[in-house]
């Protein structure tokens, strides 16, 4: 019988051998299982920090875990699209006795690393290959947080395919897991080999052109090579469409075709950046030098419109995340180490349809209009950035502080009112200061805004029935972020999970 433990306090530097010790001495006898369920630092009492466990033991040997049931008879199966939610589905078909091909419109991550490196360095962007699209998707690269708000039963599946393709064996019991866009290098590799060892087949730099139907049924989809531009027709009547927020032109297409889409708010703003140390001072007054850089989530109702931290990245750095020529977007990265000089954040303002417009593509329209408007700015993929201090006096910034940009592909100083709207501008003016009164140093003036983080979700969301398939297209299957279902790493592999078992119960014959 497995016992557990909650709520065991360990001082700051206290080995984790004491836990054996405890479970041990509950047990009276030889300890055959052991493992940490869940740790989390408490900070409440900055001058009493220690951090909190759960534990499970027993004396008797741990079972197997139950491998998944095969599929009867597998039909070809395509998955568009293997960031998170095409990743993890193409992972869970293959464990089911499906051989999926997976289309990618973007490079495996081996050559999408060097090309995303040469858009930083020398501004020549790859519009197929990019940080939003790629194997690993968007997710690629970023902090690799597994932190998800969602209670869905499949996002412990997730992190334990996550640790057993090569994650940090913690993310299994970290209150706030992450992996570290270093590390998520190597597991999307293992997960590759992996599926293509069991006959699942990669189509990279292939996008997803067009598809064939008959009487609302899926026949098969068009695609056509990135770098060729040949053409050809897979024949499916299962499609995984897990697009990511990004893929504009796809979406486009499947309106044309009649695939039945909704459009969904969504929120815009910038990337802050203060000194990792000052942020870590404010969070843990004197453990700070004993601990991790620290994070943060704040969010602020000083304005009418909400405007909350996302995507935080401690010891990270804001990274050039355009796909379209011409369009100047943000993202954040950390390594698993979290060692870099400063932390930064999404700083967001919820948008509304007034805003932007009623239309279905009226919100990504707007999107694009203000990644163009940053690019305008500099007149090139260079962003465009304002200190704090000047950015509340309304003022263009001239010089640098304390904190120095990290934005790889560099900066020009540019008053960002003329890329973002009049609300999200007056709605970040108030609640910078407003979230320095949750956070110490939050609205120093030296803390610098960099433009524009403008893809924090899909403006748009293909409707699904309770079978995860289209309500318009029988076979077709929108999955993940991309497609409005999720909001993350985690929940879009969750997503992916889920998915990709409607898709085995309906050919099974249990739907």
């Amino acid at each position: 019988m497995i016992k557990r433990l909650d709520n065991i306090k360990l001082n700051i530097g206290e080995s984790e051998d004491k836990l054996v010790k405890i479970a041990q001495s509950k047990l009276k006898s030889n300890l055959k299982q052991f493992r940490i369920l869940k740790k989390s630092l408490d900070a409440r009492d900055k001058n009493r920090i220690f951090w909190v466990y759960s534990i499970a033991f027993s004396n008797e040997a741990a079972e197997c875990e139950t491998p998944c049931e095969k599929v009867k008879k597998a039909p070809p199966v395509v998955v568009v699209g293997s960031g998170p939610a095409g990743l993890f589905c193409a992972l869970r078909l293959v464990e089911r006795g499906f051989a999926p091909i997976i289309v990618e419109r973007g490079e495996k991550v081996e050559k999408r690393r060097e090309t995303i490196r040469d858009f930083f360095e020398n501004a020549r962007l790859d519009v197929n290959s990019n940080v939003q699209f790629g194997e690993g998707g968007a997710g690629a690269f970023s902090d690799g947080k597994l932190n998800t708000q969602t209670h869905d039963g499949y996002n412990k599946d997730v992190l334990k395919l996550f640790a057993r393709f090569g994650a940090p064996e913690e993310i299994l019991y970290l209150n706030k897991p992450h992996v570290g866009s270093d590390k998520l290098f190597f597991v999307l590799q293992k997960i590759r080999k992996y599926i293509e060892n069991r006959g699942g087949k990669y189509l990279f730099n292939t996008v997803f052109s067009g598809f064939k139907a008959e009487n609302g049924h899926l026949e098969g989809i068009y695609i056509k090579n990135a770098v060729s531009g040949e053409e050809d027709f897979l024949k499916t009547e299962y499609v995984v469409a897990a697009l990511g927020h990004s893929s504009r032109d796809t979406f486009y297409m499947l309106d044309k075709g009649g695939v039945k889409m909704v459009p969904r708010e969504f929120a815009v703003g910038v990337r802050i950046e203060h000194l990792s140390s000052e942020i870590s001072a404010a969070q843990y007054g004197k453990f700070a030098r004993m601990l991790p850089a620290a994070d943060y989530k704040i969010v602020s109702h000083a304005h009418e419109r909400t405007v909350f931290t996302f995507c935080m990245c401690p010891g990270g750095i804001v990274i050039p995340s355009s796909s379209e020529a011409g369009g100047v977007v943000t993202n954040g990265m950390s390594l698993y180490a979290r060692d870099g000089v400063n932390s930064n954040s999404a700083l967001m303002v919820q948008m509304k349809a007034e805003d932007y417009g009623e239309e279905l593509f009226s919100g990504m329209e707007f999107q694009r209009s203000i990644e163009r408007k940053a690019f305008a700015l500099s007149g090139s993929y260079k962003a465009p950035v304002q200190l704090f201090g000047d950015f509340a006096a309304d003022r263009v910034s001239c010089k640098f502080g304390s904190v120095k940009p990290t934005y790889a592909a560099g900066t020009v100083f540019a008053p960002l009112c003329e890329a973002l709207p009049p609300v999200v501008i007056g709605a970040l003016k108030a609640a910078v200061p407003d979230m320095n009164s949750k956070l110490n140093g939050f609205s120093t003036p030296d803390a610098v805004l960099t433009g524009v983080e403008s893809r924090f979700s899909s403006p748009i969301r293909i409707l699904r029935d309770e079978n995860c398939e289209s309500v318009s297209l029988k076979g077709l299957y929108p999955c993940g972020e991309g497609s409005g279902y999720s909001g993350g790493i985690t929940s879009s592999a969750a997503d992916g999970l889920k998915v990709a078992d409607k898709i085995y119960l309906k050919i099974n014959g249990n739907q």
